[in-house]
């Protein structure tokens, strides 16, 4: 039975997008860079711009395996094989009254202009060579420098590094770059209640699962974790661990305890130990997330990431609104949300007063994508979350209907 507690409304609550933003907004990048092997730079933060060192490609070559020529030579007799360019060759004349036998990749021999693709030949009894079909001027020809110049502008500062910009630096021979120094994040859960996976459980304990969920969720972000553990609701064990946190760390997030019941304890302790900048979130679920920070503002202080207890609100409260303001302390312009639209697979009774984040899956059986359950949707519920594609976006006061169009954000999008 629903007891209606989720559907009560609160007055004051932060509309997901502008908290997203002022999570944004509130980050300052770290100071301090290293200089790193290239085959260590995955994930890390380019702290320099880095130009290109060569002309790519460095010489004209063929995009195709093929035959190099000269148009104004093509004749109904054909043209003879005079020449064979593979992969690596040298750059070669073309001799006039032939063509040249050459691969994908090798230099364009001097003096002919066009490439024709093997399927547009035929070979006649003497070898000689007869295109099917026309072709222009510079056909199948990668000209030297189309995709960079030496000296230009190759990747700007402030860009993560992934497979294609890593194989990009790669290949123009750069064997290191300079990154950013990792984000210092300092993670702790609280509650009595919890216990390490692995540990035997009295009955009223519950494995702590937002810790490992969030330990995993960061190790996709290429941070230096500085795990504090799990603290109990004790206020000076609280601060103590808050003050650990905020002199090791660039950035502090915990999880629990940051509601307003009276064993929690999260939000006093920041408030002694600095300040609230907001607490609410009109979204379902994550309502009780905070912003806050440890020091003498946000500005000159470490900026504290508070997460709802709750292990789904957990995860959505880390996607939605952590993940930017740890990518704004890395350096990066946060991404924009990516939205767009599914048919919904069901109906369902909206939420009042905030958005719902559904967990979803996406069924392409029909052609087109249409928004699944992934299963019970309670805060709690850590198995549709474990199966969902991402998340139908809900607006307040908005019934789910079926075959109606909605807004889904993909989990790929949060690193996943």
């Amino acid at each position: 039975m629903n007891c209606g507690c989720a559907e009560v409304i609160t007055p004051g609550l932060v509309d997901l997008f502008d908290a997203r933003e002022r999570m944004a907004t509130a980050a300052r990048p770290v100071a301090g860079g290293e200089r790193v092997a290239l085959e260590e730079a995955e994930g890390r933060v380019l702290g320099d711009a880095v130009a290109a060192a060569l002309d790519l490609p460095g010489v004209d070559n063929s995009a195709m395996d093929g035959y190099a020529l000269r148009l104004a030579e093509l004749t109904p007799r054909g043209l003879p094989v005079i020449q064979r360019v593979p992969a690596g060759a040298g750059v070669m004349h073309l001799p006039e009254g032939g063509c040249a036998r050459i691969f994908t990749g090798a230099p364009v021999p001097i003096g002919a202009d066009a490439v024709v693709p093997q399927e547009k030949v035929r070979l006649d009894a003497e070898g000689r060579v007869h295109v099917e079909g026309g072709l222009s001027p510079g056909a199948n020809i990668r000209r030297q420098g189309e995709e960079s110049r030496a000296g230009t502008p190759l990747l700007a500062s402030n860009t993560r590094l992934e497979a294609a910009a890593i194989a990009l630096l790669a290949s123009h021979g750069i064997a290191e770059v300079t990154v950013r120094r990792r984000v210092r994040v300092a993670l702790l859960s609280t509650g009595d209640e919890l216990i390490e996976p692995g540990q035997p459980r009295a009955p009223g304990q519950v494995f702590d699962s937002n810790r490992a969920m969030l330990k995993s969720l960061m190790a996709h972000q290429s941070i230096e974790l500085i795990d504090i553990g799990v603290v109990l609701d004790d206020p000076h064990e609280l601060q103590r661990a808050l003050e650990r946190a905020r002199d090791e760390a660039d950035l502090v997030v915990c999880s629990g305890g940051v509601s307003v019941g009276e064993e929690d304890h999260v939000r006093p302790a920041i408030e002694r130990l600095g300040g609230i900048v907001f607490h609410g979130v009109g979204i379902k679920p994550g309502k009780p997330f905070a912003l806050g920070f440890l020091g003498e503002s946000l500005d000159a202080g470490t900026p504290l990431v508070a997460l709802p207890g709750n292990p789904v609100a957990s995860l959505v409260g880390w996607q939605f609104l952590a993940l930017p303001l740890l990518q704004g302390c890395q350096g990066m312009t946060p991404p924009p949300l990516q939205r767009f639209p599914v048919k919904a697979g069901f109906s369902r009774r909206g939420p009042r007063g905030r958005r719902e984040l559904l967990r979803v899956v996406i069924d392409w059986s029909s052609g087109t994508p249409v928004a699944q359950l992934a299963g019970g949707q309670g805060s709690h519920m850590l198995s549709a979350a474990s199966q969902a594609h991402g998340y139908l976006l809900v607006d307040a006061d908005t019934d789910v209907e079926e075959h109606h169009a909605y807004g889904y954000c993909p989990a790929a999008q949060f690193g996943r």
